[in-house]
Order: C-alpha cells, then sequence, then structure tokens
C-alpha cells in the first residue's frame, strides 16, 4: 500500500488519506466508518483492486479519526461530510470516481451526492448506516443515558450484542446528525447503487440498507445479504464479492 500523505486544511489541522500513482477513470473512493481508519483490510483491499486495474484510488480519514487530527468528541457528520468533500476536490479533480461508503461511510457517501452529482457513476455500500445516531443510538439510550448528555454533553456508550464497541457520544453530534437527514430525501441521478449487508450484522439492521435504496428514484439497484456475515464484512470471501461487483459496474459504465 502506497505511504500515506497529509492534507493541510490550515495551519492547525490536517487530514490523512491514501492514493496511488493512477489517474484514469473512474476514481473508487472509499469512506471508512465512525471511529475507524484507513488501515484495515477493506481499503488495503480497494486500493490493491484500483491498483491491478490501473484506475485511481483516494481513501479518506476524517477529522479525529486515526492519524488525522482533532479531537474526535468535536466532530460530527456535517465536519466529516467536508472532510470528504475537500480531499476528493484535491486527489480526484473533475474526474469521475465511485464512491464506496463502510457504515457511517455510506452516510457520508450520500451526501457527496450533493457537491459531486456529475462526477458520481456508482456506489458501493457495506454495512450502510445513514442516520443511526438518532435511530440506533438516541431513540434507543435510556432516560438516564439521555440526562448524562445533555447535562454533561457527552456519554460513553456500548454498542452491539456479541462484539461490543465503545463509542464517546456528545451531544453536539446528536444534534448535528439530525440535521444531516438523508432517508427523506430522494437522488435522481441515473446511477449503479450496490449495497452489501451482513445477514449476522449485529450493530446496523439490514433495513438501513433496504431505506438506502430508496432514496434512489432512478438508479440500478441491487442489494446482497452476505450469508453469515457480520457488520464489517472484511473477510476474504466478502471483500472478494465486493471487488467483483466493482468490475462489473466499472464494465458496465466503460
Amino acid at each position: 500500500m502506497k505511504k500515506f500523505k497529509y492534507y493541510n486544511i490550515s495551519r492547525y489541522r490536517k487530514l490523512r488519506y491514501s492514493t496511488n500513482n493512477f489517474s484514469k477513470n473512474p476514481y473508487i473512493v472509499f469512506l471508512p466508518g465512525f471511529m475507524s481508519d484507513i488501515e484495515g483490510k477493506k481499503p488495503k483491499s480497494f486500493q490493491s483492486f484500483a491498483n491491478k486495474n490501473k484506475i485511481g484510488f483516494l481513501a479518506i480519514e476524517y477529522s479525529g479519526h486515526g492519524k488525522s487530527s482533532g479531537k474526535f468528541i468535536k466532530g460530527n457528520i456535517s465536519l466529516w461530510t467536508d472532510d470528504a468533500k475537500k480531499l476528493i476536490k484535491k486527489v480526484v479533480k473533475k474526474n469521475k470516481f465511485l464512491i464506496i461508503g463502510s457504515s457511517m461511510g455510506a452516510w457520508i457517501a450520500l451526501n457527496q451526492f450533493k457537491s459531486f452529482k456529475g462526477q458520481i457513476i456508482g456506489m458501493l455500500g457495506i454495512g450502510s448506516a445513514p442516520e443511526f445516531l438518532e435511530r440506533l443510538m438516541w431513540n434507543k439510550f435510556s432516560k438516564k443515558i439521555k440526562n448524562e448528555i445533555l447535562e454533561k454533553g457527552l456519554t460513553i456508550v456500548n454498542h452491539g450484542v456479541k462484539t461490543k464497541y465503545q463509542y464517546p457520544i456528545s451531544h453536539q453530534l446528536i444534534k448535528d446528525g439530525r440535521k444531516n437527514k438523508v432517508f427523506s430525501k430522494k437522488i435522481l441521478k441515473r446511477v449503479q447503487i450496490s449495497l452489501f449487508h451482513g445477514e449476522k450484522d449485529e450493530v446496523v439492521p439490514v433495513i438501513f440498507s433496504k431505506k438506502v435504496l430508496s432514496v434512489f428514484k432512478n438508479a440500478k439497484k441491487k442489494l446482497v445479504i452476505v450469508k453469515k456475515g457480520d457488520h464489517s464484512l472484511s473477510d476474504s470471501k466478502s471483500l472478494k464479492m465486493m471487488k467483483n461487483e466493482l468490475s462489473s459496474i466499472i464494465k458496465n459504465i466503460s
């Protein structure tokens, strides 16, 4: 994998990202999930795919994630959407691209259609989780946890059943999520939308991927339920399925 790079947004802010030496259309843009980085199996696998096919690639680490600067608890969907927008403009420029969103990354990906509707030629979602802050967290929090967030501005929550994830959840994060609703909106662009969701996903229910499909009125849509798959879908079998789907999408738009 190519050495990571940093993009200085300001004197005090920099974002880490990964790219390759190819600039051929379509680029592949990978957006990771909540509290994730770009050192995992998925970004590495998708970059290898891009290298093999000699097409451009970009993987993004939002503010407060991985080794990008900033504190995680200061971040929110609006900021991370803007982080992705800035790096896409810098690296992808005016080229066409296929966007991959993993978990929360699918939420960030949907937000990019506002800025790049003429450039995005397809989307691949992995355990898609738009609007999870309200629907999977706030609405399910106990009164005690809600009061702690409202009074202290922050709490640490466990999410998941067998695999427990610990997340710091701030009041400003919840409020900002409400400003970034996507399920009530429609995207009219004719693109290929392929979503993968693990049958055994204990973090995000498959209904979220189905809701993502409903956002696209004119798209060619596909939902793949991965048998025995978890939320991450980072196993070799799942990665192979997704890379085959990328090949199919690229072939159909070439």
